[in-house]
């Protein structure tokens, strides 16, 4: 029964697509699920920590590939009632952030899965994904930087000790985007391309392309919510890197273990963010697919749910006053 709980990680989606589709105040759907709905529910549901799992089952891989038919809807839909619905431009505003929590809450986390796979048609739809979110760096840092020095100070999505989200936010997203930007520019002169091969510069543009669309074929209006849908997705994808390694460091000659992300085994964040919260084995054994991660014992775990935890992270001292008790009290911190 383990696989068939992540089809709930597809309800944020059908809710953005039927809410985008209905026009007028439905418009706003997705916030109050995913940001009210789900953060209640959450709160009054427990853990599973079961770590049995069916590594035959085609069912996860279908999964991923309707959230990227989804997301495509998503933001069709959402281009269509902005074309073709009287929206006023609030209901424009509140369509483009329930647009964008799903880009974030959703599209972005199904592309980490996607970049992580082997096989090229996985990592093409991770990238689409990407794009999709305005998102012009992680599939180059995530894979090359975050992974090999997470924990230390030469990654810029770690996030550090006293180091509030917005800080955060702004640090390491440029710092990724000028880390991504050079190592490619290393990768292409290697293989003597053309700066257009460069994945950020790639991304950009066509992040440019699709604003400049939007902006003729439908309305000013519409370029601005990608824009807002974009900026939204994005820190979203910074608030999950800000949560997932806040204040656990290690040498960077040591081995990342289980005990350098913390993980969270609520049932809500595990089902509907494809077991993303288990952060600390997919660091420990990055090939293993989301359906097959663990849990560990002594991993630091979130006070609650990823979903809980961003209205704790929005208020800086609630997150330092709840996150540093359980680092105090695991020997991370004096």
């Amino acid at each position: 029964m383990r696989n068939a709980k992540y089809l709930l990680s597809l309800f944020p989606g059908i809710v953005t697509l039927l809410g985008n589709a209905a026009g007028g105040w439905w418009v706003c759907s997705n916030i109050i699920f995913s940001l009210v709905v789900l953060a209640i529910a959450e709160s009054f549901t427990g853990e599973n920590t079961d770590n049995n799992f069916e590594e035959s089952s085609s069912l996860p891989d279908m999964i991923l590939y309707a959230h990227v038919v989804l997301q495509t809807l998503c933001l069709s839909t959402l281009f269509y009632a902005i074309k073709f619905y009287q929206l006023s431009n609030v209901q424009i505003l509140l369509a483009a952030l329930s647009t964008g929590i799903h880009s974030g809450s959703s599209a972005i986390i199904i592309a980490h899965e996607l970049i992580h796979r082997k096989e090229k048609h996985f990592q093409y739809l991770g990238k689409f994904l990407l794009l999709t979110s305005g998102n012009i760096y992680f599939y180059v840092n995530h894979l090359r930087v975050h992974h090999k020095w997470v924990g230390t100070m030469r990654d810029p999505a770690t996030s550090r000790l006293g180091e509030n989200v917005y800080k955060f936010f702004i640090r390491s997203a440029s710092q990724q985007i000028v880390s991504s930007y050079k190592i490619e520019q290393a990768r292409i002169k290697k293989q003597n391309k053309s700066f257009i091969y460069n994945y950020v510069v790639w991304n950009s543009f066509m992040v440019v392309v699709i604003i400049a669309m939007l902006f003729v074929f439908i309305s000013w209006k519409a370029a601005v919510a990608f824009l807002i849908q974009m900026l939204l997705a994005n820190f979203l994808l910074e608030y999950v890197n800000y949560i997932e390694h806040y204040g656990l460091v290690r040498k960077e000659d040591e081995r990342v273990r289980e005990m350098h992300s913390w993980q969270s085994d609520k049932v809500v964040s595990r089902f509907f963010l494809v077991d993303l919260s288990r952060h600390a084995d997919h660091h420990y054994f990055a090939s293993k697919h989301y359906h097959t991660l663990q849990t560990y014992d002594n991993s630091p775990k979130l006070p609650g749910g990823y979903v809980q935890m961003i209205y704790y992270a929005l208020i800086p001292p609630i997150w330092f006053g709840a996150t540093h008790k359980i680092l105090r009290a695991q020997g991370y911190i004096d």
